[in-house]
């Protein structure tokens, strides 16, 4: 198998803690699914427009689970548009934006589209695309990267932090 990075693989588990630093996006759990040709990220409030003769996005991000709390708004770059077929064989055309990914220690630059994904179990799917930068996912395994505090992990749960 030939590897497209020149760094040793990284192993990650099916599912990891991630990091959008380029979006503002400190922690959000997502699931590593190698049958997902592309990386998705659940965006709301999309809205395109133009700015210095170049296409934009603006949206925001619910990174926690089960919970609208802590919405992060964000604008970028409108990379493409692709049209992308669900695992049930809906289409759909899709906003892409090219980003940087920070997972199992290692910073990658990617393609992700936007889309809702409300009734996702995660609000971030990372597709081969992205893994095939140097990353193996071991299904055997989570949480490889390890896990933020357990404050944060609690918020993603929905369950708001002791004394609030």
């Amino acid at each position: 198998m030939r590897s497209h990075s020149s760094s040793p693989q990284v192993t990650a588990g099916w599912r990891e803690w991630v990091r959008l630093p380029g979006l503002g996006v400190r922690n959000v759990k997502a699931k590593l699914d190698t049958g997902a040709r592309t990386s998705a990220l659940h965006a709301f409030d999309l809205t395109e427009f133009e700015r210095d003769g170049a296409e934009w996005v603006r949206f925001s991000v619910h990174p926690w689970q089960r919970s609208a709390e802590d919405a992060v708004f964000v604008e970028c770059p409108v990379h493409d548009r692709r049209v992308v077929r669900s695992s049930t064989g809906h289409e759909q055309e899709r906003v892409v934006i090219l980003t940087d990914v920070s997972l199992v220690g290692r910073t990658i630059n990617t393609e992700v589209t936007l889309t809702r994904r409300d009734e996702m179990g995660f609000r971030l799917l990372i597709g081969r695309e992205a893994l095939r930068q140097g990353f193996v996912v071991d299904s055997s395994h989570s949480y490889l990267g390890g896990r933020p505090t357990r404050r944060v992990r609690r918020r993603n749960r929905g369950v708001p932090p002791s004394g609030s």
